[in-house]
């Protein structure tokens, strides 16, 4: 006899399964540190009440007899800046390894895209690591093409390795551009403050940094 396979919204009481679910998957992309570390079950739970009040996401998880074996998050996001329509994108996709081959993975992905529907969105987007293989064969077989590559890192690492590597003075801009920002803000608020021009501030940005000139491989 066929499996019973349920989709539903994540209740709180989930918490505990979506942590081991998230240790999973951190596990099987194989690149830890490019996820976030496992949450509590203190935190997941406090999340998942959260989402439930969410009108543009749903974290729903999918059970097999009744033993839940997957997740995934259902976001309505724009599909550009200048379109507007919006997009339903599937994210943190995961079917442990005792649910799967069942269709619990398709159940997922059929949930997303009735959701789509009935909130009127015209496209469907899933989010996959590029070294699952499997996954990436089965959202294929499902119409999924791949639109592009998402990378993840810190905001601290970014900075550094642009410093370190390519501009040497780019944090001194940044640094720049928010005192002016942060000027510009204190003299808005400000009862006292007269017309003071933005070319003010523009001087300031060009007498005290230099823009850093582009790296070499710029236009090849």
């Amino acid at each position: 006899m066929a499996p019973a396979i349920e989709v539903r919204d994540a209740r709180p009481d989930d918490a505990e399964a979506l942590v081991t679910l998230w240790r999973e998957m951190a596990v099987g992309t194989g690149h830890q540190a490019r996820l976030l570390a496992a949450p509590s079950v203190q935190s997941a739970e406090a999340s998942v009440r959260k989402h439930a009040l969410d009108p543009a996401g749903r974290l729903v998880v999918g059970e097999i007899d009744g033993v839940l074996g997957g997740m995934a998050y259902l976001r309505q996001t724009p599909i550009s800046p200048l379109h507007d329509e919006v997009t339903v994108t599937v994210e943190y996709l995961h079917v442990s390894d005792h649910a799967r081959r069942h269709g619990l993975g398709k159940a997922l992905i059929a949930e997303a895209a009735a959701w789509a529907e009935h909130e009127n969105c015209p496209h469907l987007a899933v989010v996959a690591p590029p070294v699952a293989r499997e996954a990436n064969r089965f959202l294929a077989r499902l119409g999924l093409g791949q639109a592009g590559v998402l990378r993840f890192a810190s905001t601290h690492t970014v900075r550094r390795r642009l410093a370190a590597e390519h501009a040497p003075n780019l944090l001194a801009l940044l640094s720049s551009r928010r005192s002016v920002m942060a000027r510009r803000a204190q003299l808005a608020r400000s009862p006292m403050t007269g017309g003071h021009d933005d070319a003010e501030f523009g001087d300031v940005d060009r007498e005290q940094v230099t823009l850093p000139a582009a790296p070499e491989s710029a236009g090849k």
